[in-house]
């Protein structure tokens, strides 16, 4: 592993309109370079990639303060999905986003909002599923309208979902193995 870092995080190879793709700006430890980062961990066969953002704890001024992170966010999050697809890789990668609550409608004070934990949101790109889907739904002043999926059930779904996705990329190694068909 020491061996191999160095060239991990050599990004002086990446194509500039990848760089530009992603937002990233090689070693600032941006969100956008970490996303730019698990694709090229995801490549070398790190089986398991997680990425943290901090500060969406957003008590007070949630009208600036989320459009501030959502602008950090979004354009890298996009930048994976499609590079991970663009390269054959979404198919045997799962993507998870989410966050650690839901948010209430209502202002909490200085234009914040508090937690809420019956209603909040994930999104999955590639391992196999199935685009624009929505469970679950609510409104104000929360309520639940419409059940969604408990937690424990999604980490279920998303488990199974991980270990279809090594699965398929261990019938994949040996079908190259033995130079079998359909092999990538």
């Amino acid at each position: 592993m020491q061996a191999s870092v160095p060239g991990l995080l050599d990004m002086s190879h990446e194509p500039p309109h990848i760089l530009e793709m992603y937002g990233a700006k090689p070693g600032d430890g941006s969100f956008a370079s970490n996303c730019l980062l698990a694709r090229r961990l995801a490549e070398r066969g790190v089986r398991f990639i997680q990425l943290y953002h901090r500060d969406w704890d957003h008590h007070s001024d949630v009208k600036n303060n989320l459009v501030f992170k959502a602008q950090e966010v979004d354009k890298p999050t996009a930048a994976l999905i499609t590079d991970l697809k663009q390269r054959g890789m979404l198919d045997d990668t799962l993507v998870v986003w989410g966050g650690e609550f839901g948010r209430t409608p209502m202002s909490q004070g200085r234009g914040g909002r508090d937690h809420h934990i019956k209603g909040f949101s994930f999104m999955l790109a590639g391992g196999g599923i199935r685009g624009g889907q929505v469970l679950g739904a609510t409104m104000r002043p929360f309520w639940v309208l419409q059940r969604g999926m408990l937690l424990v059930a999604f980490i279920a779904v998303a488990s199974t979902l991980l270990l279809i996705v090594l699965q398929r990329r261990r019938e994949l190694a040996m079908l190259a193995a033995i130079g079998g068909a359909g092999a990538r």
